[in-house]
């Protein structure tokens, strides 16, 4: 094996892997997907994490394509390709006046990886748009499309990473955004809502709401092309109301946010902070001094050690407040 991993995390480590293809159609990607050995599908590589040498094959999706399904009075029905860059694809859509996707603006990764993820930030998640997902059946070599209600969308989670893992590859995905005049703008999340007003914008459009968002993600989280990271590598805890009265007796400064009439969603970056890992470094990797959610890489090429620093940061939320976190990242092979 002479291959390696570097060019297809965002996380920079390493590892040897087996051949590596770049697919750019679908004939490209069934003809791919008869000769790998046991691949594993990457895009733009902003959440995966390789943690040893493997003979696995990469596939890298590079399908490229938009195009208007169907523009009514209100809403517009667009399809783009799996190898799209999910942020120039809402770029297009803002600057075509199509709202729905603006608070999801400069989520890195590909447009294929967004149904899997069920993408979310600041108050929109892409099930709230989504219209159906084309994948390719790899047993049967046949595409299908997928309505989004059979999809199992939840927070941060699709069928697609569960019981249909490595069942189907995503090759491109449909969704309804709404034209001008019909826009319902989501400014829910407290830092757009103080962020708006400081830029003298007291009634907001889409682009307003984008340039919102781009302005606070940058001043949050690192830009992967300087500090290699994955985003958010854990998942926001969500416990039921009854868990959470009983965390309350404890910590009873926990912050929490209403998931529906019998669930809250705790931040896992306060958990972590509390725990004392913001800031914290570890030899050659350690957890952001701005976001706790964050894990970064300082220059290990070995991925075992960002997962031994999850380890020990998923260890310590554990003992001190029962609650177990999740990794959103996945991790290979």
């Amino acid at each position: 094996m002479h291959n390696n991993t570097l060019a297809f995390s965002t996380m920079q480590t390493r590892h040897r892997c087996g051949a590596i293809t770049k697919v750019s159609s679908v004939e490209d990607l069934r003809g791919a997907l008869d000769l790998a050995h046991d691949p594993i599908i990457v895009g733009g590589g902003s959440n995966i994490l390789f943690v040893k040498d493997s003979h696995r094959d990469l596939i890298v999706m590079s399908i490229l394509g938009r195009n208007i399904l169907d523009s009514r009075d209100a809403t517009v029905d667009i399809q783009v390709s799996a190898g799209e860059t999910w942020d120039d694809i809402v770029a297009w859509c803002v600057d075509n006046d199509w709202g729905g996707i603006e608070n999801l603006s400069l989520i890195p990764g590909l447009c294929g990886a967004a149904p899997m993820q069920n993408i979310g930030a600041y108050g929109v998640e892409l099930k709230d748009v989504l219209l159906w997902v084309e994948v390719l059946d790899r047993s049967s070599d046949s595409l299908l499309k997928i309505d989004a209600s059979d999809c199992d969308l939840g927070y941060r989670h699709s069928i697609f990473k569960g019981a249909w893992r490595d069942q189907y590859v995503i090759t491109s995905i449909a969704f309804r955004l709404t034209k001008r005049g019909f826009h319902n703008l989501n400014t829910s999340y407290g830092a757009i809502n103080d962020l708006l007003p400081q830029n003298g914008i007291a009634n907001p459009d889409i682009g307003d709401i984008r340039d919102a968002v781009i302005s606070i993600r940058q001043s949050k989280l690192p830009d992967p092309s300087h500090l290699p990271n994955c985003g958010s590598f854990f998942k926001n805890p969500i416990l039921s109301k009854e868990q959470f009265a009983v965390l309350q007796t404890q910590f009873s400064d926990t912050p929490h946010y209403v998931v529906d009439i019998d669930n809250v969603k705790i931040p896992a970056a306060w958990l972590i902070d509390q725990c004392g890992w913001k800031g914290r470094r570890i030899g050659k990797v350690g957890v952001h001094d701005q976001q706790a959610l964050v894990l970064v890489n300082y220059g290990s090429q070995n991925g075992m050690d960002i997962l031994r620093l999850a380890e020990q940061i998923k260890t310590s939320v554990k003992n001190k407040y029962a609650i177990q976190l999740q990794e959103e990242v996945n991790i290979y092979p």
